[in-house]
């Protein structure tokens, strides 16, 4: 096993994890205090051509092809409804960093078939499983319910929005920690019978 690149992946793993973690909140503090427009993506009126005759609220500016909708001055939901677009991705990933870099270095201190490993794997596993559909559904709620905010005739359900091909990854890592888990049984009952 090659220490020196686990540390070194354990150190990076763990310095993105807090440089995401730092821009979650650096994110947060600044919108929350910013007072300029919040805008959003729409993908309802692509075909359109004309932002003039468009549905939308008081105060709202449509782009020229009438997919990005900006509130000027935006109320309290609206600027959460923003945050909602950009932070819980940056949440997932921070934690999803964490908790792996937590794996490597388990492998650093217990070697890599070892039940904490096995169990450090199926979390981060169920991690990923579970937080990238909620993350999704978190950032396509709060992005319908903006555009619905400025656009009030349109009124589009929550969607799921991100990488959802990161759900079978994270099926996998809970796959491969089920098998290392039952690896490390094996291996001590083939200890304990010498």
């Amino acid at each position: 096993m090659n220490t020196r690149l686990t540390r070194t992946l354990a150190s990076v793993t763990f310095a993105l994890a807090v440089l995401c973690g730092l821009l979650f909140i650096g994110t947060g503090v600044g919108h929350m205090f910013d007072d300029g427009a919040v805008c959003v993506q729409t993908h309802f009126w692509a075909n359109a051509s004309l932002a003039d005759d468009l549905p939308i609220g008081e105060g709202v500016k449509a782009s020229s092809s009438a997919t990005r909708l900006c509130q000027d001055s935006p109320s309290a939901g609206q600027r959460a409804a923003g945050l909602g677009g950009e932070l819980p991705w940056l949440l997932f990933g921070s934690l999803a960093l964490l908790l792996f870099s937590r794996l490597l270095k388990a492998v650093l201190l217990q070697g890599p078939f070892t039940d904490t490993v096995a169990q450090r794997l199926s979390f981060l596993g169920w991690f990923v499983t579970v937080g990238t559909p909620l993350a999704g559904l978190v950032v396509g709620w709060s992005q319908s319910w903006l555009v619905g905010s400025m656009a009030p005739i349109v009124g589009s359900g929550p969607t799921v929005s991100g990488p959802m091909v990161l759900v079978l990854a994270g099926l996998a890592a809970v796959i491969m920690g089920r098998i290392m888990r039952e690896g490390v049984r094996m291996r001590e009952d083939l200890e304990g019978t010498i």
